[in-house]
């Protein structure tokens, strides 16, 4: 699983539908691509999963929730609900500093890439390899996002934004399919036109 939504009751539901998709099996890997509130507050419906993150992530959940709960609140989640999520949040158990190979068993292997600083300090991406005649699978966070012009907050790092996607490049490649943390699934040439639009916004190269 990549990501548990912005709640516990949506973490639930992502849980119940993983869990159909998956013919009964349960949910039992979970990366976290970065710390905003609502890629990570439903974490605590996916009980008993390794959860794996970027270096430093951890702190940030554990310390943090405070501000957390009060983002969510901002972004619209109700009092109650955020408080709920915030005091029962999850962090990461494992911490990726470079690149990780997972084995899921059954032949899938899947590349764990702490690609960021960028949209936040603590970027996450995930490679899912494809099958013979179909394309790769980057998981991109909200490194990318088609929904929407990219969201730069108090802890984006734009200096190192473009090096990030430059980044995704490489590791999916032309021919991969790159998912947006919001929004449809793009192209490489999408993901190569917002980082150059992204490198415009903030005056890098």
């Amino acid at each position: 699983m990549i990501d548990t939504g912005s709640s516990l009751r949506e973490g639930a539901r992502l849980r119940t539908e993983a869990r159909r998709l998956l013919g009964g099996a349960r949910v039992t890997h979970l990366a976290l691509t970065h710390p905003h509130f609502d890629h990570v507050f439903g974490a605590a419906a996916f009980a008993g999963v390794e959860v794996f993150g970027a270096v430093g992530l951890d702190a940030v959940l554990t310390h943090d929730r405070e501000e957390l709960r009060a983002d969510a609140v901002r972004g619209g989640l109700a009092p109650g609900e955020a408080a709920e999520a915030a005091d029962i949040l999850v962090p990461p158990r494992h911490h990726v500093s470079g690149e990780w190979t997972l084995d899921l068993g059954g032949g899938l292997q899947v590349l764990l890439a702490n690609v960021g600083p960028g949209h936040t300090a603590y970027d996450l991406a995930v490679l899912v390899p494809g099958s013979p005649g179909s394309p790769e699978i980057v998981f991109c966070g909200d490194l990318v996002e088609e929904s929407g012009e990219p969201q730069a907050g108090p802890d984006a790092v734009p200096a190192h934004w473009p090096t990030a996607l430059d980044r995704l490049l490489e590791l999916g490649g032309e021919d991969a399919l790159y998912v947006p943390g919001h929004g449809a699934v793009v192209d490489a040439a999408f993901v190569r036109a917002q980082r150059d639009a992204l490198a415009r916004r903030f005056g890098v190269s």
